[in-house]
C-alpha cells in the first residue's frame, strides 16, 4: 500500500513517515503543493493532505484528486478549526478531516480504515478466488502463481468490485507511474486470463477493463 503525505512541517512529516513505514506502507512525503501535484499519478492508495502548505494549498490538490481519482481515500489534516474549512474539505470530497494537533495513532487508523476492504476474497466462480489481504490467487484451494502487476491490477477492484478501471489508472497503479503501452497492458491481461476464468475480465472499449458481473466479494 502506498501513501502520499503533503505536510510542510518537517518534524511532523518525518513522524508520519516513520509510523507508516513501521506499518509496512510505502510513503512519499512532500512539503509543498506543486511537488505533490506532480506526483499524484504515481499510483497511491491514500492521500494525506495538509491544507496550509506553500505554492498550492491542500484543498486545491483535493479538487484535482477527485477529478481523476474519485475512489482513492483522501484525509485532510489542518490546524484550521473553523467550520468553513471543514465544510469545504467535505464538499470537495475528502473522506475524513483531522484537526491538529492529533495523535499519530488516529491518522494511522484512519488510513487503515479507508484504504482496506472489509472483505477477504474476490470470488470469480466456485473454483477461483483471490485473497485480497494476502495477495494469493487460488484454484480449488491450490495456490496459483501471480506476478506483481497482476496483483496490483486485482487490487484496483478490492474496494469497488464492478467499477471500470481506466487505462490511465492501470498505468498509474499497476505500472506505478511509469509509462507503458496498450500492448503491455493487454499482454498483462492476457496472461491473467489464463489463470482465472477467461471471461472474468472484460474490456470496456476505449476506456479500460472491468470484472465480470458474476464476480463477488466474500469473507470465507
Amino acid at each position: 500500500m502506498k501513501v502520499l503525505v503533503l505536510e510542510d512541517n518537517i518534524r511532523l512529516s518525518n513522524l508520519i513517515k516513520k509510523s507508516l513505514l513501521e506499518e509496512h506502507y510505502k510513503v512519499d512525503c512532500f512539503n509543498n503543493g506543486k511537488s505533490a501535484l506532480n506526483a499524484l499519478e504515481n499510483g497511491y492508495n491514500c492521500f494525506v493532505l495538509d491544507i496550509n502548505v506553500p505554492s498550492l494549498d491542500g484543498i486545491s490538490i483535493l479538487k484535482l484528486i477527485r477529478e481523476n481519482h474519485p475512489y482513492t481515500p483522501v484525509i485532510i489534516m489542518s490546524s484550521y478549526d473553523d467550520l468553513e474549512s471543514v465544510k469545504m474539505s467535505y464538499e470537495f470530497g475528502c473522506d475524513d478531516y483531522l484537526r491538529k494537533p492529533f495523535y499519530i495513532f488516529e491518522l494511522i487508523n484512519k488510513i487503515k480504515k479507508y484504504s482496506s476492504t472489509q472483505y477477504n476474497y474476490i470470488q470469480f466462480d466456485d473454483l477461483y478466488k483471490y485473497d485480497i489481504r494476502n495477495h494469493i490467487l487460488y484454484k480449488d484451494s491450490i495456490e496459483i502463481e501471480v506476478t506483481k502487476k497482476e496483483i496490483l491490477f486485482l487490487e484496483l477492484f478490492s474496494k469497488h468490485l464492478h467499477r471500470v478501471v481506466t487505462y490511465t489508472e492501470i498505468e498509474e497503479y499497476v505500472w506505478e507511474g511509469e509509462n507503458t503501452t496498450f500492448v503491455n497492458i493487454r499482454s498483462m491481461i492476457k496472461r491473467l486470463r489464463k489463470k482465472i476464468p477467461y471471461d472474468s475480465v472484460s474490456i470496456v472499449k476505449g476506456v479500460g477493463y472491468s470484472l465480470s458481473p458474476s464476480a463477488t466479494f466474500s469473507s470465507l
